[in-house]
């Protein structure tokens, strides 16, 4: 990991740089408490993105405090453990391509904060000050007097709750300068997962993107047991196919093998960046497709369809099964259908572009600014309707999350937006930013209620 360049999380302790630390690197290697000072010793890790170059991250070593420090916060206060804030500053100095400065939100300000923000701004690195611990939106008048007069860029994020944690790991490995990536760092690809019931075709369509016959074609259903991952390149571009084992129905799998076959197939689902749900063409749809397109629906995990063997049906009964296929997709009309052929190629020319249109969407960042001209023109079009005598007012729109995007409308009260208008905001905002493909979240937040 020394080749990679290092993000160091410095502040004051108690702040949650090791919270931050552990969900950055999606582990437990730091010890939280609320007591301050747990973490003495510096841990190391590795900020794992999909489809982007990983970094290395630094959790700098708590400061312990004395009895004395603790109730004087003031100058006299720092002074009691001013050597160890510096040492923090002196690692930061060695080891950053950048710095993430860490506060708390809750707290404010503190004297503390500002000891530290004089030594860091010395020093020729970039800095994110990251307000951590903000989980409401009574606490975002911190961040534009406060924390602002800190000069630093701003993040809002809550490590224990896990909110905006994507995109401030977006943020400091944008933040982190090009020529601090080593060079010959493996390039990026495009994870695939290929899912779907055992012999509906999902090995002959890898071999046939692939122009390999890497993977075991066989009219026995359920051949490809592990999930298996093939590297291939197409106009230079590389791609990563992971060959997910045939999912059957529940009641179905008995072998122990099997259990694990299925149950590896669902989480590369997760771990790819765009999943191809194959159905076939000749068989229809069963009650399993079904409830994989319901699965991937629900945990917003990007996908297509792929209607495999459709050279074998005439073009009346394909449009019947594409029909159907559109109707148990009920309210997700986002999601693409692509008709194909792994043994005469047809349509196979279709299958990467799409994903990489898909892909390219989930990671759509949108100003704010723009998303909230775009709210003031949907409610002008179609005002929100009147729910037990009482029409909600929006106030304003932000994007909390890419990969899915994810957007907040922020309310006078989510309860009186019906779940019809909420599918109208959507919509709305998939035609403004063409996002014609990849999964939504769509949230609205009151100021006294939890989110709907």
């Amino acid at each position: 990991m020394s080749s990679l360049p290092q993000v160091v999380l410095v502040g004051r302790p108690n702040v949650g740089k090791s919270t931050l630390f552990n969900r950055l690197i999606r582990s437990n290697r730091a010890i939280t408490h609320d007591r301050p000072g747990i973490t003495r010793d510096r841990l190391e890790g590795i900020v794992r993105r999909k489809n982007k170059p990983e970094y290395g991250v630094i959790d700098t070593g708590g400061v312990t405090l004395d009895e004395r420090s603790v109730v004087q916060e003031g100058p006299e206060g720092i002074r009691g453990f001013e050597a160890e804030i510096l040492q923090q500053v002196h690692t930061a100095t060695e080891k950053a391509a950048v710095i993430a400065f860490v506060v708390d939100g809750k707290d404010g300000l503190l004297p503390t904060d500002e000891y530290l923000a004089n030594h860091i701004r010395r020093l020729n690195v970039p800095v994110l000050c990251v307000v951590n611990k903000v989980d409401g939106a009574e606490l975002t008048d911190r961040l534009t007097s406060e924390f602002h007069a800190l000069g630093f860029p701003l993040l809002a994020v809550s490590a224990e709750h896990g909110h905006n944690l994507n995109e401030l790991a977006d943020t400091l490995g944008h933040m982190i300068p090009k020529e601090a990536f080593v060079e010959a760092q493996e390039p990026p690809v495009l994870r695939l997962a290929m899912l779907g019931r055992p012999n509906v075709g999902k090995s002959s369509l890898i071999n046939a993107l692939s122009g390999e016959n890497r993977m075991i074609v066989s009219n026995v259903a359920g051949t490809t047991r592990d999930s298996v991952d093939v590297r291939f390149a197409v106009d230079g571009e590389d791609y990563v196919f992971v060959d997910t084992a045939g999912v059957r129905r529940k009641t179905r799998i008995t072998d122990t093998v099997e259990k694990y076959s299925a149950n590896s197939s669902i989480k590369s689902a997760g771990k790819a960046d765009v999943t191809l749900l194959t159905l076939d063409a000749i068989q229809g749809i069963s009650a399993q497709d079904k409830r994989l397109m319901d699965m991937l629906n629900t945990r917003k995990i990007p996908f297509l369809i792929l209607v495999n063997k459709a050279d074998l049906l005439s073009k009346e009964a394909l449009t019947r099964v594409v029909k159907e296929a559109r109707q148990l997709l009920g309210f997700c009309s986002h999601v693409p259908i692509l008709t194909v052929s792994a043994l005469s190629g047809y349509g196979l020319d279709q299958i990467l572009p799409m994903a990489k249109t898909l892909h390219e969407e989930c990671q759509v960042r949108v100003p704010t600014a723009q998303l909230n001209r775009a709210m003031q023109t949907a409610l002008t079009t179609h005002q929100p309707p009147l729910v037990k005598g009482v029409r909600a007012k929006f106030f304003y729109l932000t994007q909390a999350e890419s990969e899915p995007p994810t957007f907040v409308f922020f309310v006078s009260d989510a309860d009186r937006v019906s779940p019809t208008y909420a599918r109208y905001l959507e919509s709305s905002l998939r035609r403004t930013f063409k996002i014609r493909y990849a999964p939504m979240r769509v949230k609205l937040r009151s100021s006294h209620k939890k989110d709907r």
